[in-house]
């Protein structure tokens, strides 16, 4: 089983448990381990794969339990990072009466993952590197430390794979900024994942059929489209095809894309490392449908950390 490094975010996502209050107004809140690449390096090892988790935290009780979570799934924390003068970063929602979220970001660690810092670790046994952006594309030395990583894997001819993971509520006022330097990852990489919405927002466009086609013209890399109960569109060598959803009854959406990205990946690594880019279709659709089972499993558990420990690969039979 190949190395899978996972760069970007490892935070605190803090719930207000008072439905239809304010952040300002709710009294309870449920502390839940999060960040995009966080939650696709604990699907990779749930499934069995060997994933590596490049992150920063701080030296405080939340870190310390992001680092421990990571642990216990058998994610390689060995470039999990604790910098004692920066808070571990944390995200506040709440879900307001009228469906729209109270959002206070603040950030801390995660932000401070320095180029210099990334530069140390080795790639010599790493197979694939995922961004999964976020935070990411806020400024910080992060910021630096993705493109650092990008030019390095391209040097090397390591796999890359890219999730936007765009946030609205972190971005609403730099939207541009945002898609601009998604764009520098897709054009870039080899494998990428977004949603129906957000194909739409990075071309322009108002209907999925027009955005699959830009995406198309812009980039040779395999991508997957989510389309929810409509199913993943996967586009390789010029050609889309629909693989359909699994069937069930949501419990809770949160990681369901995470779980996607992280099945695909683990897969990828139990392929050579060499053949990872001339994979044919009919392995790739095989490998969006047992991803689909994965984001389907996670659907039926209430968190996404708590979904992955019902991952297995044994949902791939």
């Amino acid at each position: 089983m190949n190395k899978i490094l996972c760069i970007g975010e490892a935070l605190i996502d803090m719930i207000c448990t008072d439905k239809g209050s304010s952040l300002s107004d709710g009294n309870n809140f449920l502390k839940k381990p999060g960040g995009a690449p966080t939650n696709v390096a604990a699907a990779i090892a749930a499934l069995g794969g060997h994933a590596q988790l490049a992150a920063k935290v701080g030296v405080d009780p939340f870190g310390n339990h992001l680092v421990q979570t990571m642990k216990a799934f058998k994610v390689d924390t060995s470039y999990m990072l604790q910098d004692e003068n920066y808070f571990t970063t944390f995200a506040f929602v709440s879900l307001l009466q009228n469906g729209e979220r109270d959002f206070y970001f603040n950030r801390g660690a995660d932000g401070q993952l320095s180029a210099a810092e990334i530069a140390a670790i080795p790639l010599e046994e790493v197979a694939v590197v995922h961004f999964g952006s976020a935070t990411a594309f806020l400024p910080g030395p992060l910021q630096q430390a993705y493109i650092s990583l990008l030019n390095r894997c391209i040097t090397n001819g390591i796999f890359v794979s890219f999730d936007p993971n765009y946030r609205h509520l972190l971005f609403q006022k730099n939207i541009e900024n945002f898609k601009q330097q998604s764009w520098q990852f897709i054009k870039q990489c080899n494998f990428y994942k977004v949603s129906d919405e957000e194909a739409m927002l990075l071309t322009g466009t108002q209907k999925l059929e027009a955005a699959t086609t830009i995406l198309q013209q812009e980039s040779d890399a395999v991508f997957a489209i989510t389309l929810g109960k409509e199913g993943t569109l996967l586009r390789i060598n010029n050609t889309t095809t629909i693989i359909d959803s699994i069937a069930v009854t949501p419990v809770d959406t949160t990681g369901a894309g995470d779980a996607f990205v992280g099945a695909v990946l683990y897969q990828l690594g139990k392929k050579p490392k060499n053949s990872l880019t001339s994979i044919e279709a009919a392995e790739w659709q095989a490998m969006v449908v047992n991803a689909n089972k994965a984001g389907a499993r996670t659907c039926e558990y209430l968190g996404a950390m708590e979904a992955f420990k019902h991952l297995s690969n044994d949902i791939f039979k």
